[in-house]
């Protein structure tokens, strides 16, 4: 098949590295596939090296960004058609909000225009634009957006059932437009243990003791990511338990925000910040902590739940979206979101009992290792290109 995925930016994030997967599995599979993008702006990091020598040509619509701005969406929507009647594809596969739009504009109003299969139009839902955390008026702006482009949409991927029932809830597509495919993993360097003298090492860079209990997040330091909630309980926990060490994996536009909240609470010492690191430095940063606590109060599935799992790590998460699909009483502990006084005692409860720490961490590998692996997501996808183009 001939395959065109369109996503807005290749910026470090879960839908990103989604779909970077999905590229590389597909090209390996024998399909002709073309990823086009626009730049990656912004704090976050960029993922192009990532997406070199993997099969796939990488296309880049400088205008293609993130914002709304209608000259910028015009001229991308118009390089889009032009890009798709120029390749025919046998199917269009859109990511993320922005381009989930003009994708799916650019690729239905091409349906029919030439010879041969008529390009089936699919859409991965990470997560949703419209959420309780914005105006009203926002997010029936974000609904009516979604309906219209839903009714130029084949198929729905969604990368949790959560995002299928929020989805179907606002009116956006019809129940048997879509199905789950886990957002996955390169699993290897997750499953495969790291020595004590790696282990030591990270924790020497960031002036951990080798006995600290380590609560790793890894999250942007951005807006409704949780990291206010996580400062909070540190304050309340530090005062039982001497020996916690917080490390903050990630950047953003509150970077100096947190560093600052951290400095003026005399945190220095117990709360790190790592700034960016590179997608194969997450694996060692996981082995080399105790358990992950991730605070977001709006997700899809956050992928960093899995790759705890996957390092043999128990997960403590705010219950948003599709975090109950992966943490359970067996796999860690899920508590109501922005309530500091359980996300307290859930982290006390594994701070003090490392037995439990081990236990549930290695329920988490063993629940999440087939159901995100990479061939276990183009699986689903394939099958869903195959239907709809009506091909055994």
């Amino acid at each position: 098949m001939k395959i065109v995925h369109i996503i807005t930016r290749l910026i470090l994030g879960g839908a990103q590295e989604n779909t970077l997967i999905t590229c590389k599995v597909l090209a390996q599979r024998g399909h002709d596939v073309t990823l086009v993008t626009g730049p990656a702006l912004g704090p976050e990091g960029e993922l192009f090296d990532q997406a070199k020598g993997q099969g796939y040509e990488v296309v880049v619509l400088d205008r293609l960004r993130r914002a709304i701005d209608p000259v910028n969406d015009t001229i991308s929507y118009i390089q889009l058609k032009r890009l798709l009647r120029q390749s025919q594809p046998d199917v269009v596969h859109t990511h993320s909000a922005k381009a989930g739009i003009l994708g799916r504009f650019a690729g239905w109003a091409l349906k029919g225009q030439w010879g041969g299969n008529v390009p089936a139009v699919v859409h991965t839902i990470h997560g949703l634009a419209f959420h309780p955390y914005q105006s009203g008026i926002l997010n029936k702006f974000y609904i009516a957006a979604e309906r219209s482009a839903a009714k130029r949409t084949d198929f729905f991927i969604s990368v949790a059932d959560a995002m299928t029932a929020q989805s179907l809830a606002a009116g956006v597509g019809r129940p048997e437009q879509y199905v789950t495919a886990y957002s996955a993993i390169e699993e290897d360097d997750f499953l495969r243990p790291i020595s004590p003298q790696r282990r030591a090492e990270f924790r020497r860079t960031y002036g951990i003791r080798e006995d600290a209990v380590v609560l790793v997040t890894i999250a942007r330091l951005f807006m409704l990511k949780g990291h206010d909630y996580i400062i909070e309980s540190a304050k309340q926990l530090l005062k039982r338990f001497e020996n916690c060490v917080w490390l903050f994996v990630g950047d953003g536009n509150l970077s100096e925000h947190y560093k600052t909240q951290v400095r003026e609470l005399g945190l220095e010492g117990r709360i790190k910040f790592t700034g960016l690191l590179p997608p194969s430095q997450i694996p060692l940063a996981i082995h080399s902590s105790d358990m992950l606590v991730h605070c977001s109060l709006r997700e899809g599935l956050a992928r960093t739940l899995p790759q705890a799992m996957l390092c043999g790590k128990p997960a403590i998460s705010f219950d948003v979206d599709g975090a109950r699909e992966v943490v359970n009483e067996n796999t860690g502990r899920l508590i109501e979101p922005k309530n500091v006084a359980q996300l307290v005692e859930a982290c006390a409860e594994l701070i003090e009992n490392q037995g439990l720490r081990k236990q549930l961490g290695e329920h988490a590998r063993e629940s999440v290792t087939a159901k995100f692996a990479p061939q276990t997501m183009v699986d689903t996808i394939e099958a869903v290109y195959r239907k709809l183009l009506q091909r055994e």
